[in-house]
């Protein structure tokens, strides 16, 4: 669960290179998705959003990720009178067991070892808010990501940089992790946190409606 923070405003230099990209309300405390931001120029204002993040029974898994960037991008538009915001949801997927941020080192050692030697879905949940007007609209982005098999010296290793803590699925493709990615299918900055893509189709849309 993120905690409301006070808003920080980030507005990129140089722009967006011509292109017309909205400001947006980053509704997340996110270091990773404000740095892809940054990297494609697109002005911001990052509020970290306060919602349960519990799993409801018998939720798949695209229902969940759609579900909690809706809530955290209306949880941050409730209380302004204009904006567009976003809010977002990363969750990793494999052998039918859904992996949020591990919950201590063990729990990340759990994940890891889960993962390694396999295929496993990165799945995103996008939504945006008008603030103004209510006007959701929501989407996901789905990534395929084979890791190597890791040794448990590997795992342990890995889990003593930090890295794997405030992670879905307990790694940074990113980070250190990169060093046992074999291959990615899809969206690489879907893995990081926030397909930017995806992002830019559904601001053109609220523009356009």
């Amino acid at each position: 669960m993120e905690e409301r923070g006070e808003p920080q405003v980030i507005v990129p230099p140089g722009g967006a290179g011509g292109l017309e990209l909205e400001p947006l309300v980053l509704a997340s405390s996110s270091p990773r998705r404000a740095e892809i931001l940054r990297a494609v120029g697109w002005p911001f204002e990052a509020v970290a959003a306060n919602v349960d993040e519990t799993a409801r029974g018998g939720e798949e898994v695209v229902e969940y990720v759609e579900r909690l960037a809706c809530e955290k991008a209306e949880a941050v538009a409730e209380g302004r009178a204009s904006g567009l915001v976003v809010g977002a949801d990363t969750v990793v997927a494999v052998g039918g067991q859904v992996l949020g941020k591990p919950s201590d080192d063990e729990d990340a050692r759990r994940m890891l070892r889960l993962l390694s030697g396999r295929w496993h879905d990165v799945l995103t949940g996008v939504a945006l808010v008008r603030a103004e007007t209510g006007e959701v609209l929501v989407s996901h982005e789905l990534t395929r990501v084979r890791f190597a098999a890791m040794s448990d010296d590997e795992i342990d290793g890995y889990i003593k940089t930090g890295e794997p803590a405030d992670k879905a699925g307990a790694y940074g493709v990113q980070g250190r992790a990169s060093l046992f990615i074999e291959e990615i299918e899809g969206d690489y900055w879907n893995v990081v946190g926030l397909p930017v893509r995806l992002l830019y189709k559904l601001a053109g849309e609220s523009r356009s409606s």
